[in-house]
């Protein structure tokens, strides 16, 4: 005989324990709202705990800068916020063009991006070189941004876990939701095994199952897994400061204080189902090639691991982030299309602020889950 369900009730209930999920709960815990955070494995499982570890604002679409903004001010106060500095650095961003149509998007860039507080030095073909000697030559020009940097993704998201528990979260590992239902002024949601949780309101930041916790509430909003593949060196002398990446598609790379370094591009292989990823031979093997391209010495490096981790992507590779536009109580932030790790504190400190006063002073315009209701220009 089946035992019956637990049953649990709070105000604000959070589906995923990534970095998103982890940060809305501490800061709803920060002004004592009830919480219960549920994860189906354990935070920081997939993209939050093994993604590339970049923080920067450069390159971003517009309408990410304010979140952007707000989430490098956070990153700049991680040890107060949450016990730990997850080992971040402002090491700059450096971001190359190949040719001159890269070198005018960079450009157009750092002009725009500079009425959000973004801020970007032009660095010619000789000023690259001469500044960052280990470069290639072949490289038109660059962008440098001074305040971006990077941290250890597998610190960051069981620090916000820990510092949300201790504020009175509740955090729930190994619960998979199976089923939601309206249930007025709230939800019930069942999870396995055996959980009923009932919440006023509900937070989907269930990472690549975000379109699937949306469709149990018959929420059509669109989002295809992926995996970013990843590859570490054994350690090398310390020569790169600066986290790179390129103006146009390409490869990224940062190099640790232990003089590993870290690359990433292109996709490994999901089973969704099953949430498994694998890292792709032949594409760790193009990463490294590039690499060996913008950095010579990267020729003698060896490569220790590669990995995979699952991560949703929109049709417009901008992540879906605010109140469900026709189930209220409902908040969504998932999709961050394999850039989120840099805005995720912000986004929780924005979806507790949409959910206690119902509006922010950072602006989520063109991430709404509107832009994809039916008749927008986004689900056309």
């Amino acid at each position: 005989m089946n035992a019956a369900p637990s049953r649990l009730r709070t105000e604000v209930a959070i589906v995923g324990g990534g970095l998103v999920g982890c940060s809305t709960a501490l800061h709803l815990a920060r002004r004592r709202v009830p919480c219960v955070l549920l994860e189906a494995e354990r935070c920081g499982a997939h993209a939050s705990g093994v993604n590339y570890g970049g923080v920067r604002r450069q390159g971003r679409a517009l309408a990410e800068l304010p979140l952007a903004g707000r989430a490098r001010r956070i990153w700049g106060r991680l040890e107060r916020l949450v016990g730990g500095d997850g080992e971040f650095r402002a090491t700059g961003h450096l971001r190359l063009a190949r040719d001159e149509a890269e070198v005018t998007a960079l450009e157009g860039w750092i002009r725009e991006a500079a009425r959000y507080g973004a801020h970007g030095e032009l660095l010619s073909r000789d000023a690259l070189r001469a500044r960052f000697p280990w470069l290639s030559d072949g490289f038109a020009a660059g962008s440098y941004c001074a305040d971006d940097g990077q941290a250890n993704p597998r610190l960051v998201t069981p620090l916000f876990a820990r510092a949300a528990r201790s504020e009175g979260a509740t955090i729930l590992e190994g619960r998979t939701v199976v089923a939601i239902e309206r249930a007025p002024p709230g939800f019930v949601l069942r999870a396995e095994p055996e959980l009923e949780l009932e919440a006023r309101v509900l937070v989907n930041a269930a990472g690549a199952w975000g379109t699937r916790i949306a469709r149990l509430l018959g929420e059509g909003l669109p989002s295809e897994p992926i995996a970013p593949n990843m590859l570490v060196s054994e350690p090398l002398p310390f020569r790169i400061e600066p986290n790179l990446g390129m103006a146009g598609p390409g490869i990224y790379l940062r190099q640790v204080p232990d003089g590993s370094v870290i690359f990433g591009g292109g996709r490994g292989t999901v089973d969704l189902e099953r949430r498994r990823c694998r890292p792709s031979f032949a594409t760790s093997l193009s990463t490294i090639e590039e690499a060996c391209r913008v950095v010579p010495e990267l020729a003698r490096a060896s490569i220790i691991r590669t990995w995979a981790g699952i991560e949703g992507r929109t049709p417009d590779d901008l992540p879906i982030i605010g109140p469900s536009p026709g189930v209220a109580g409902l908040f969504h932030a998932f999709g961050f299309s394999g850039h989120g790790f840099m805005l995720a504190p912000a986004v929780g400190a924005v979806l507790a602020e949409l959910i206690l006063d119902g509006h922010s002073a950072t602006s989520l315009a063109g991430l709404e889950p509107a832009r994809f209701a039916p008749g927008s220009a986004a689900a056309a």
